[in-house]
């Protein structure tokens, strides 16, 4: 690992740590959950890089898999020993539904905190009424908080969620007010409407009223168009939050969770990888993914979708980039590795948006969904996927 000579940014004057009901997290970081992406091994490599600092949420769980105990649900929500506060996201949109799952996490031991996901725009998602769709349903939003929190016990229950469907279609006040009156523990807000997915520029200002909006006693979170040090710690001078929710901006990057903690820690400069670095850092994260999934073709196999965001902005060529995308085994990725220049600083185009970043055309609802904001019809049953999704 190099350093740069850049001057670290200055830490948010008013940090302080995160606490969730018993917990307390510092710094005020959070691992934002990604489908396929923030599995086991992947949050292993945050961590270690951290030093064991900030929270690291599991890939989003469908409750209804998780009480029918699917095999593959059940897989993503184990976590290596290490982990430590175990942190868990669930998504559901039946308050019965919601409610069982959480007092399995909270009976048998599954987890220290739980996260409910209002704020997933996939089509497949929101279609059914399921995800940033939800909100909009205020009364349906307060039962599946009521739910979650009565049956969780003494573990924090917080939630994650956009503005809105779209600009007509604003639901992030009225829904931060209702979580605070369930008594979640925090509040996290991507500051995009569902119709933006990931296009355009995160509204920080609506992170601030948020904040301006619920009880002081309660965490507000801000997550989206975090891609530096730097971002987190001008997002909490700019809005007042009290942490950020960091997710694309660690793609291909785990170490970026170093520097989130040296800038709220106050160090004066923080870690730049060379490709060397890189390299040994893809290496380690396919051999955790075999380890994980219990075969190393297919842990390599499923490394394949990192390879680009790693090696992004590295002079590696079109055909060394086009074998690494198609590699099935450690041997032939460290080979192809070893044949690019481990010399190579990290080069400034590495830095800024990484991962996806196009909108949609139009959000996918189900039929009349926007009749009667009040309406506390539960979405049918196939509303939710039965694995992970989003």
């Amino acid at each position: 690992m190099t350093t740069t000579d850049t001057a670290a940014p200055v830490a948010p004057a008013t940090a302080a740590p995160l606490r969730l009901g018993a917990l307390e997290v510092w710094p005020p970081v959070v691992l934002a959950p990604m489908a396929g992406i923030t599995n086991a091994p992947f949050r292993t490599l945050c961590r270690e890089q951290s030093g064991g600092k900030g929270l690291f949420v599991s890939e989003m769980i469908t409750t209804r898999a998780l009480v029918e105990r699917n095999a593959k649900t059940m897989q993503l929500i184990h976590f290596d020993p290490s982990e430590q506060p175990r942190s868990v996201q669930l998504y559901g949109v039946d308050p019965e539904t919601v409610g069982r799952a959480a007092k399995m996490i909270a009976e048998e031991g599954l987890a220290d905190h739980i996260d409910l996901n209002f704020g997933c725009p996939v089509p497949k998602v929101t279609r059914k009424g399921g995800g940033s769709a939800l909100p909009y349903k205020r009364n349906l939003l307060r039962d599946i908080l009521r739910q979650a929190v009565r049956n969780a016990g003494d573990l924090p229950v917080t939630m994650k969620m956009r503005m809105g469907i779209d600009d007509d279609h604003i639901t992030y006040l009225d829904a931060g007010r209702i979580g605070a009156e369930e008594g979640v523990a925090a509040i996290a807000l991507h500051g995009r409407t569902a119709i933006q997915h990931y296009s355009g520029q995160a509204d920080w200002s609506a992170i601030a009223r948020l904040r301006e909006t619920v009880p002081s006693h309660v965490p507000v979170l801000g997550n989206g168009d975090i891609w530096s040090a730097d971002d987190a710690a001008r997002m909490v001078r700019e809005t007042g939050c009290d942490g950020v929710v960091v997710g694309r901006g660690c793609l291909g990057r785990p170490w970026l969770f170093k520097e989130l903690v040296s800038v709220f820690e106050g160090e004066i400069d923080y870690a730049r990888p060379d490709f060397g670095y890189v390299a040994r850092t893809m290496v380690r994260h396919a051999e955790l993914l075999g380890e994980w999934i219990g075969d190393e073709k297919r842990g390599v196999v499923d490394f394949r979708k990192h390879v680009a965001w790693y090696t992004k902005g590295f002079s590696v060529g079109s055909e060394l980039r086009n074998a690494l995308a198609t590699t099935s085994s450690l041997a032939e990725l460290e080979d192809h590795l070893s044949r690019i220049d481990a010399a190579q600083h990290w080069p400034d185009s590495a830095d800024g948006p990484r991962g996806r970043t196009s909108g949609a055309a139009r959000v996918v609802l189900p039929e009349g969904w926007l009749d009667d904001p009040y309406d506390c019809a539960v979405p049918s049953a196939d509303a939710e996927l039965d694995t992970s999704g989003g």
